[in-house]
């Protein structure tokens, strides 16, 4: 039985009602990154990326993607996939990202991570975003769940999508699975982490970034929240590995 949510996604899990729900989720959010993306030059990190099943599509508008996931059965599963095949795509921890990427990222992504981080490890990505982006380079956190959010939300958010796409009937089915599921038992015992906007604010800009609140949010639910922060051009910062050459990411 998983006891933290790492546990969680690092184990077995039906978080998808059906094919079809993944397939229109990560349809929209591949449409929603590759919007973010400055520059086919760009370097961009996908952080907490799962199982990024849309990572080929977003690559082809960048020179690099960089897959970044604590749990090590989805780095196998991401390993497994492109291995040596996509030169473009790296796939690595938490640890290796600050290893091989400071000051060389134009784009660091953050989608629906916040909510099964602690305070501390929120306050470590923070501090390996800054430290990765680029002067000028943008930090994207998104899905982030505000402080007024209610269960019911998410229910009738999966029912319009199911409604609209195709998958109602699966929707409803997985609705009730869910509530038998270990994914809800861990949402009652250790919670999701829920933040006030103003805070969350206070919080990038006291770690050294310019950051505003970000509309539309990524993906279907506009109930959640989103920021983009900025690394000011123009300030120092010691960097501990050398920027990976770029010609080779072409």
């Amino acid at each position: 039985m998983a006891a933290t949510w790492l546990d969680f996604w690092n184990g077995s899990h039906r978080i998808y009602v059906n094919a079809r729900h993944a397939e229109v989720h990560y349809a929209k959010l591949a449409a929603d990154f590759i919007s973010l993306i400055p520059a086919p030059s760009a370097v961009v990190v996908d952080w907490g990326c799962g199982d990024a099943y849309n990572a080929e599509e977003i690559v082809a508008h960048a020179a690099r993607l960089v897959l970044c996931d604590a749990a090590p059965a989805t780095l196998l599963r991401l390993r497994d996939r492109f291995g040596t095949r996509q030169r473009r795509i790296d796939v690595v921890a938490p640890e290796a990202l600050r290893a091989r990427y400071q000051g060389n990222v134009d784009l660091f992504v953050v989608n629906s991570v916040l909510q099964y981080l602690s305070d501390a490890e929120l306050d470590q990505l923070i501090a390996d975003a800054r430290a990765a982006l680029a002067p000028g380079g943008t930090l994207i956190i998104a899905d982030v769940i505000p402080l007024r959010d209610d269960v019911l939300g998410d229910v009738r958010n999966l029912l319009r999508i199911g409604m609209r796409n195709g998958f109602f009937l699966a929707a409803l089915i997985g609705l009730v699975a869910t509530f038998f599921s270990p994914y809800r038992r861990l949402r009652t015992t250790v919670g999701l982490k829920r933040y006030d906007e103003a805070a969350f604010l206070a919080r990038l800009r006291a770690a050294g970034f310019d950051a505003r609140r970000m509309r539309p949010n990524l993906g279907f639910d506009q109930r959640r929240m989103a920021f983009t922060a900025t690394r000011p051009k123009g300030v120092a910062q010691s960097t501990a590995a050398a920027e990976p050459d770029r010609a080779d990411q072409a």
